[in-house]
Order: structure tokens, then C-alpha cells, then sequence
């Protein structure tokens, strides 16, 4: 276990210093002048005083020192100062993250119960079919133009919802469904296959054998080894509801990362947009060292598969570190 910890933490690392070294490459590597940009193109600057604004910020260093200074602010929690705002980019990430953090938890629940009640409910026959004709169109849709079937219906056609705005609690639910729909879909067909999978196993017919009937069988057994490739994709979809976040946020205009994301994009600020892509790199390490130690707890044959593979090292390595002919008999 601690071995496996290990591992974990050296992969995190590993994860967030690839996501840091492309962003600053990215930084770099993009056109333009981060001076002008900060002060705007109607801005009336002599080049002196522009050479004085990059030497302030290190932007006149050689590339390796600023690619250090760059890691070493990171390792401290600085992530820079926006260039339009003009302020840290860790304080604009943290005035507008509760938002969108709200919104990605109500999305990720309501896709997870979609799935599990249409993984177990449309398994065989025509329910199956109609889920499965479903699950491709939503697939097959951008989250935008779901967003905007949701908003003519529900919001401008049947007036159960408000359009925009945040000071209604009632104005999340559509922007959490066009969320939740897409991860549903995926999640809820790899679900069910798994619970498929996990039926046709040795253990399922022995318990079928002690008289277990189908609805038993789901939920007490093949449904807690089913959820194991669920759980892990789950995991790989938190990061696409942040992304999905940028184009939700802006088609029902609510405050969060997503819009701020996408100002940053226009206005070329990118320090802000490093930090949001740090912090994506962040929840994406942290969600799945979370399923990598809870896994083994859900499905009982991982602790037995790597319990083995424990005891198959420990062996190799007792059997390496053995003088040669100390065990024989004289």
C-alpha cells in the first residue's frame, strides 16, 4: 500500500509539472508582445517605458532562469498577476470558482444518477435500444447546441426556468443538465456493459446457484464490480465538465472560470489562463489518486491481484538478495 502511494504521488508530480512546462512553453511560444497586451492597444508608451515594464517582469531574463522563476513561484502559490486585471491570478481564480464549482458537483451527480437508473432499468429489449439511440445522440451533440435546445423548451417555450442569472437558485438546473447529459451518456454505456460483463463471471453463476434472483444479483454483487471501469472514467470526465464549464457559463451567462476562462482567451491574458490550466491539472491529479485508492475497495479482485503481486515481488527480491548456494544442503 505504501509502495502504491508512492507511485501515486510521483505520477501527481510528474502530471503537474508536464501541465506547468507546457503552459509556460505555450506562454512563450504564442505571438505577441505580453506588454502590449497589457497595456492595450490605445496605449500611448515610449519604448523605454515598455523595456522598463519587461525588465520589472522578468521578461528580459534568459529563457531557463524564467522557466525556473516560473517553477519556483508555482511551488510557492504564486501563479503570476493577470495582465487586464492587474491583480494576482490566483485572487481572480478564487473570486470565481465557487460557481462553477457548484455547477460541475450538480452536474456530475445528476449524470451519475442518470446513469445508474438508466444502466439498471433500459438492460434488455426495447428500453435498451431507445437508451442506447439516445446515449449516441447526446454523444453526438456539441454542449452548446444542448444548452440552447434546453434553453428554447424549458426556458423561453415552457417558462419552468429563468433564462439567465444567478440570483434564482432555479436558474442552475438547466445549466447542470446540459452538463450532466453528456457524461450520463458515457458513463451509463460503460456501466452497463460492465454489469453484463460481471454477470457472465464464474461468481455471478454460484450466485445464482444459492438462489439469488436477478434484482439480488445487481445490486449485491455484479453492480459493485461493474461500477469499476464507471468509476475510473467518472474520474477522467471531472476535467471535461470544467472545460464543458467555458461554453455552458457563456451560452446561459453565468459568472464562474468558464467565462472568465474565455475572456482571458479573447484578451490574450495569459497568466490567467495558465493558472486555470494549472488547476484543471490539479483536480485531474486529485480525482484520480482518489479513484486509484478507492478502487481496490469497490472491487474485492484488485486487493487479491495486487496482494499477489506483492508477494510475487517480495519473493523475486528475497530470492535476488540470497547468496547463491545458501540454501542448499551440504
Amino acid at each position: 500500500m505504501i509502495r502504491r502511494v508512492v507511485e501515486l504521488v510521483a505520477s501527481a508530480v510528474f502530471v503537474l509539472w508536464g501541465a506547468a512546462t507546457l503552459a509556460f512553453l505555450a506562454f512563450r511560444v504564442i505571438p505577441g508582445d505580453p506588454v502590449d497586451v497589457m497595456l492595450g492597444p490605445l496605449a500611448q508608451v515610449s519604448e523605454a517605458t515598455k523595456d522598463g515594464i519587461r525588465d520589472e517582469l522578468g521578461l528580459t531574463r534568459p529563457p531557463l532562469q524564467q522557466y525556473l522563476d516560473y517553477l519556483g513561484g508555482l511551488l510557492r502559490g504564486d501563479l503570476g498577476e493577470s495582465y487586464q486585471l492587474r491583480m494576482p491570478v490566483a485572487e481572480v481564480i478564487g473570486r470565481n470558482l465557487a460557481p462553477t464549482v457548484q455547477l460541475t458537483l450538480l452536474a456530475l451527480v445528476i449524470g451519475v444518477v442518470l446513469a445508474l437508473t438508466v444502466a439498471l432499468l433500459a438492460r434488455r429489449g426495447a428500453p435498451r435500444a431507445i437508451a442506447s439511440a439516445v446515449e449516441l445522440v447526446v454523444l453526438s451533440s456539441p454542449v452548446f447546441w444542448i444548452g440552447l435546445i434546453l434553453l428554447s423548451v424549458f426556458a423561453f417555450g415552457l417558462g419552468w426556468f429563468p433564462v439567465a442569472g444567478t440570483r434564482n437558485p432555479a436558474t442552475i438546473v438547466l445549466p447542470a443538465i446540459t452538463l450532466a447529459l453528456p457524461v450520463a451518456a458515457l458513463i451509463g454505456q460503460v456501466l452497463r456493459d460492465g454489469i453484463e460483463q460481471a454477470e457472465r463471471q464464474p461468481f455471478a453463476e454460484t450466485v445464482r446457484a444459492r438462489g439469488a434472483g436477478p434484482v439480488r444479483l445487481t445490486l449485491v454483487h455484479t453492480l459493485r464490480h461493474g461500477a469499476s471501469g464507471a468509476l475510473t472514467l467518472t474520474a477522467y470526465l471531472v476535467g471535461s465538465l470544467l472545460g464543458g464549464a467555458v461554453l455552458v457559463e457563456t451560452v446561459f451567462a453565468r459568472p464562474g472560470l468558464g467565462r472568465v476562462t474565455l475572456t482571458a482567451i479573447l484578451d490574450r491574458d495569459l497568466p490567467v489562463v495558465t493558472g486555470i490550466i494549472m488547476l484543471s491539472a490539479l483536480v485531474f491529479v486529485v480525482i484520480n489518486t482518489i479513484v486509484e485508492l478507492v478502487h481496490p475497495l469497490i472491487d474485492p479482485r484488485l486487493r487479491v491481484a495486487r496482494r499477489r503481486n506483492d508477494a510475487t515481488h517480495a519473493g523475486a527480491t528475497l530470492t535476488d538478495a540470497t547468496p547463491a548456494g545458501a540454501g542448499e544442503p551440504r
